[in-house]
């Protein structure tokens, strides 16, 4: 079987570019994507088929079997009752985690109307997240028949100890950051009257 496109442009291209520009003495020491975790929260209230449907939905654009989370306790000002559906994760590896990785930066991502980058904020572990409120800019969801948008929620997850590391990872697989607009640039710069 044939590698992924990502994990051997990680290998031949990020991982020597990250070794000589962070002057890690060992390639264990380069941070890595560790996984990626896919969710969809809903209502409690939906109809019952709803669940199964974006089970199926999430399925497809992942290519492993979604699992659907259920509420831990009962919340009456929410309506919520213990063991109600309330989403739908999945949390991608190895092989998968690439070819999603790449399906979402070649394909998903270009497919956004105005698309002008991504956020570059990181959480502070070097994790990155990433909301994308429709979900049919994936080839793989049929949106001829389909009625309900979903709303993802993407968790890139890696090895890396800061966000600056992480931040140069990303950019370095493809992520394609969002950069810095002229207002801020003209905001930071001292005017000359």
């Amino acid at each position: 079987m044939e590698k992924p496109f990502l994990k051997k442009h990680y290998q031949e291209t990020v991982l020597p570019e990250l070794l000589k520009s962070r002057g890690y003495k060992n390639v264990q020491q380069v941070p890595k994507i560790e996984k990626i975790v896919i969710n969809s929260g809903f209502n409690a209230e939906v109809e019952r088929s709803y669940p199964e449907e974006v089970v199926k939905e999430i399925s497809s654009i992942t290519g492993q079997k979604a699992l659907v989370t259920r509420a831990r306790k009962s919340v009456s000002n929410f309506k919520v009752r213990e063991g109600m559906p309330l989403g739908v994760k999945v949390t991608l590896r190895g092989t998968r985690m690439y070819d999603f990785l790449f399906r979402l930066i070649a394909v998903a991502l270009p497919a956004i109307r105005d698309f002008q980058g991504v956020p570059s904020k990181l959480d502070g572990n070097g994790n990155y997240s990433l909301g994308v409120t429709d979900h049919s800019i994936f080839p793989e969801v049929n949106t001829d028949t389909k009625s309900k948008t979903l709303g993802l929620d993407i968790t890139i997850v890696t090895t890396a100890d800061t966000d600056d590391e992480a931040r140069e990872l990303l950019k370095l697989m493809g992520i394609p950051f969002r950069k810095r607009s002229q207002t801020t640039q003209q905001q930071t710069t001292p005017s000359n009257n």
